[in-house]
């Protein structure tokens, strides 16, 4: 007979003479799910081979969890047999957590205990608090504040892309079906994803350098997630490089980053946010680089790259804003944002990176470098912040007098003024325009 494998619920130790790393596991268990079982006289891999149980091994089993697990809790533990051998059965459950073991603070992650500090203790616990209690709270918002355009729009798009069938919907059955709606009013999801009351904040900004200094565009959006994602994906294709080819003798225009990739990390941005405060989602376009910042606290214990190479169990957030951008498949594979990303990124050959503290979690995309459609053509990489930053404020309005952009860019008149003789010297600017009426032709 074998027990099966351990889970993260179930943990096997052959003899209570690993009594103290049994204390670790069910410490680890206690503070991921609240209960567990243990089995002394069992294999790793599930095979039984017995324990010697004695009054004596009861005991010290018993006195084991009195000494090390804080707070006490008390388990049930027995004598069984099976295919005629000895077991030590513990069963244990608890709910105030953190549990300790001897000192130590442990979580468990598949069949494995992993020990953490108080500090990442504390974000698991806040995290799980708000996963279980946001999402299904009642909202501000009644059952008739909802966009019943956007959720049509849900439903006819999952119905196309098979992933709820065919039929007769209404926007009542599809707010009960998916459970978006406490009493008559909408819960906290579902005023989120399809609600009228404008619930979620977007910033998006163009900005002149790779540094947030000078902005040439900035914009607030107030709409629900439904809604958000496709604004936000048309704020960045309308403002990235796109190139023209030829394929099959069809002209086709390809933007710099595929659409699936930023697709993608913005469908994970909004679904695994915090939405309890009040910080806005971000888009921010620089010359170098696009970067995509949600409101919250990284959830997970396991690193984004290590999502990337490794088959690890998914931390999600909001588990029905997640279900619903994947039916309408936003999100393309359920529970494995990063490894997406990660493989599109690769094959486009896009480069990126992450920056992650307690406020929120910022994805960074690299632009490619631009190149010149003739071999022959170099261009200046000596350009200062200052004339970059004129520069691309000049290609967004060529007629901009230099008060205008010392305005924009907070310098002087004086400043601005040797920055256009630099950047003329240079051939990147000449003027065709009068100086009453000054007008650039930007020739780079």
């Amino acid at each position: 007979m074998n027990l099966g494998k351990e889970t993260e619920t179930i943990e096997f130790k052959k003899t209570t003479g690993e009594i103290k790393e049994a204390m670790i596991s069910i410490s680890s268990i206690l503070n991921k799910h609240g209960i567990g079982t243990l089995y002394f006289g069992v294999k790793p891999n599930g095979e039984i081979c017995g324990q010697v149980v004695s009054e004596t091994s009861l005991r010290d089993v018993s006195r084991s969890v009195y000494e090390n697990i804080r707070p006490q809790i008390y388990p049930a533990i027995e004598e069984i047999v099976l295919e005629g051998k000895q077991l030590i059965k513990v069963e244990f459950n608890g709910n105030n957590t953190p549990y300790s073991a001897a000192g130590r603070y442990y979580l468990r992650t598949a069949d494995e205990d992993r020990e953490v500090t108080p500090e990442e203790l504390k974000s698991f616990f806040v995290s799980n608090e708000y996963k279980e209690r946001w999402e299904k709270s009642p909202s501000t918002a009644s059952i008739e504040q909802v966009d019943k355009k956007a959720v049509k729009l849900f439903w006819q798009r999952a119905i196309s892309v098979g992933r709820i069938p065919e039929g007769r919907y209404t926007c009542p059955i599809i707010l009960k079906r998916y459970g978006l709606v406490n009493g008559n009013r909408l819960n906290n999801a579902g005023e989120y994803l399809f609600g009228i009351t404008h619930p979620v904040s977007l910033k998006a900004a163009i900005f002149a350098t790779n540094e947030k200094l000078t902005f040439l565009d900035m914009k607030l959006f107030e709409n629900n997630i439904y809604n958000l994602l496709g604004i936000a994906e048309d704020y960045i294709l309308k403002n990235i490089r796109w190139r023209s080819e030829i394929i099959a003798t069809e002209r086709t225009e390809i933007p710099e980053i595929p659409v699936a990739v930023i697709r993608e990390v913005l469908a994970n941005s909004f679904a695994h946010a915090i939405y309890n405060g009040h910080t806005n989602h971000e888009i921010c376009i620089h010359p170098g680089m696009i970067t995509i910042y949600s409101p919250g606290e990284y959830a997970s214990n396991h690193k984004p790259e290590e999502y990337m190479r490794g088959n690890y169990e998914s931390v999600i957030r909001n588990a029905t804003i997640a279900k619903i951008l994947y039916l309408n498949k936003s999100i393309e594979q359920f529970g494995s944002g990063f490894k997406r990303v990660g493989s599109l990124c690769q094959d486009a050959g896009i480069r990126f990176s992450y920056e992650s503290d307690k406020f929120g979690f910022k994805f960074i995309l690299y632009r490619p470098l631009l190149q010149s459609d003739i071999p022959s053509v170099t261009f200046d990489v000596t350009l200062n912040g200052t004339e970059m930053a004129v520069l691309a404020i000049l290609k967004q309005k060529p007629n901009s007098s230099r008060s205008e952009i010392a305005d924009q860019i907070s310098k002087t008149v004086r400043t601005v003024q040797r920055a256009l003789d630099s950047l003329r010297e240079k051939g990147y600017i000449r003027r065709v325009g009068s100086k009453q009426t000054p007008k650039w032709d930007v020739l780079k």
